[in-house]
């Protein structure tokens, strides 16, 4: 087998083992059995172990003792920093953005919302997961900071594994988000002050925080938004 099967069999391995875990067939603490997964896509032992190692720099697998490789257990407190930090650095990056964004990119930004919209019937959070980080991207992108666009990006990175799982506990959230997107969108269109449209980005994220922690611990009140 040369290197370039092994690096071609190892990318089929990684997106088939990285659909499930999104898609929740392989959920938290899920042990994953190199043998099995090779039998079943019929190829050796090696580009899996490679996919898994993959896996495991992303933090949707870990390895224990005796044990092997599992698919990661949500981490609650990662989710809240990351959460935290990404409400202020898209807001702002939103923010700075918002005077770049053209006809285009917003008219882009309505037709994901749309889709978003047409999914609520028929909920696939995976999907909706997908679409989501794609609207936002469109609105932060044109972003002239290269260090807060940077900041954005990797705290997107840190959310692998964990959104699909917070959309999943909270199904009453997607609703109320795209809801909100129409509003961020009504904003830029009329170019709406850009305090307002910081705080109205940032308190978007931060609601889906808080209806992620109320859906884990119910008895306590949750409210990160900025007032």
């Amino acid at each position: 087998m040369t290197t370039v099967d092994t690096d071609s069999k190892s990318q089929v391995a990684y997106e088939w083992i990285r659909e499930r875990i999104a898609r929740h067939q392989y959920g938290p603490g899920y042990r994953l059995v190199l043998g099995a997964i090779a039998n079943d896509l019929g190829m050796s032992v090696v580009p899996v172990r490679e996919a898994i190692r993959r896996l495991e720099a992303e933090n949707l697998v870990t390895f224990e003792k005796n044990v092997g490789a599992r698919v990661s257990v949500v981490d609650e407190q990662e989710y809240v920093h990351t959460m935290q930090t990404l409400g202020l650095v898209e807001g702002y990056a939103t923010r700075l953005a918002a005077p770049h964004l053209t006809a285009a990119d917003l008219e882009r930004a309505a037709e994901i919302n749309e889709r978003m919209h047409r999914l609520l019937d028929d909920f696939d959070a995976h999907v909706y997961t997908q679409l989501n980080q794609q609207f936002h991207a469109v609105l932060f992108a044109p972003c002239p900071n290269p260090h807060i666009l940077d900041l954005v990006e990797r705290s997107w990175s840190r959310l692998a594994g964990l959104r699909d799982t917070s959309f999943s506990l909270i199904p009453g959230r997607p609703r109320h988000s795209v809801e909100e997107h129409d509003a961020i969108l009504a904003m830029i269109r009329a170019e709406a002050d850009p305090d307002l449209l910081e705080l109205t980005t940032r308190n978007h994220r931060l609601r889906t925080l808080d209806a992620f922690l109320a859906a884990r611990h119910p008895d306590t009140v949750h409210r990160s938004e900025t007032p």
